[in-house]
């Protein structure tokens, strides 16, 4: 007899990320990271940070290293310039996605060269299905026609890639979409393991009876599918990653 699953849910409000002001950054940690450290907020399943950062004008991330992680960059406005251990230098500007596995080591910085611009990203982390992988950098820009009122798959695992989706050495997958009032897109887990983890950039939505607004993120599992719909435009981020 087929077990029925009961969907779990967890909503993380706009207002209740953790906040650091660097003056030349200012970073909201939906989970703990650096000095906001919250024991209810250490991760969702795979997915170990995701930051809202903003940086200020001719200043950035000096060189620094990682190691086993699937470090995934979206900028939200402006260019932010890269430069790693790998050889590879060039910028990401909005409409394309960075994204970085660790792997055995690599060292990396990201500047924003605008004299006047902020930048803004989202920088997500997801802990890998295996450590010590071969390092990988990839970018690319993606059409955004292509995830209206649909989802469009900028990430993947890398032995499952489909379309233009970037690799990642773990059994996870971002997709992007913009819902325009009124319009849904249904969400199926690929696989029994994995749950999402929806995050607003702006507009509003609602999931499961939650009413979500700019910057609202919710979290949801042990589910065979569900909606998204659009109260208003929306533009939507969501993480599908193994819960366990």
């Amino acid at each position: 007899m087929k077990k029925t699953k009961i969907m779990k849910t967890i909503i993380h409000k706009a207002d209740t990320r953790g906040f650091a002001n660097h003056g030349w950054l200012k970073s909201h940690h939906t989970f703990s990271f650096a000095g906001y450290q919250n024991p209810e907020r250490m991760n969702f399943g795979m997915l170990r940070v995701l930051n809202d950062d903003v940086v200020q004008p001719k200043m950035g991330f000096g060189t620094h290293p990682h190691q086993n992680m699937e470090i995934i960059s979206i900028p939200l406005k402006g260019a932010l310039s890269h430069k790693d251990s790998m050889g590879n230098k060039r910028a990401i500007e909005v409409g394309e996605v960075q994204v970085m596995s660790a792997g055995t080591g690599l060292t990396h910085s990201e500047f924003n060269d605008s004299q006047t611009d902020e930048v803004n990203f989202l920088q997500l982390w997801i802990i890998p299905e295996k450590t010590g992988v071969e390092p990988n950098y990839e970018q690319r820009k993606f059409n955004a026609s292509k995830r209206k009122n649909k989802l469009q798959t900028v990430v993947a695992p890398k032995d499952k890639l489909e379309g233009d989706a970037l690799p990642i050495s773990q059994q996870a997958y971002i997709y992007r979409t913009y819902l325009e009032a009124d319009n849904t897109v249904a969400l199926t887990p690929k696989s029994t393991d994995n749950g999402f983890y929806i995050f607003l950039v702006d507009g509003s939505i609602e999931v499961s009876g939650n009413n979500l607004t700019k910057r609202d993120a919710i979290g949801i599992w042990d589910t065979d599918n569900f909606e998204v719909k659009a109260h208003e435009s929306a533009e939507v981020i969501i993480i599908e990653v193994p819960m366990n």
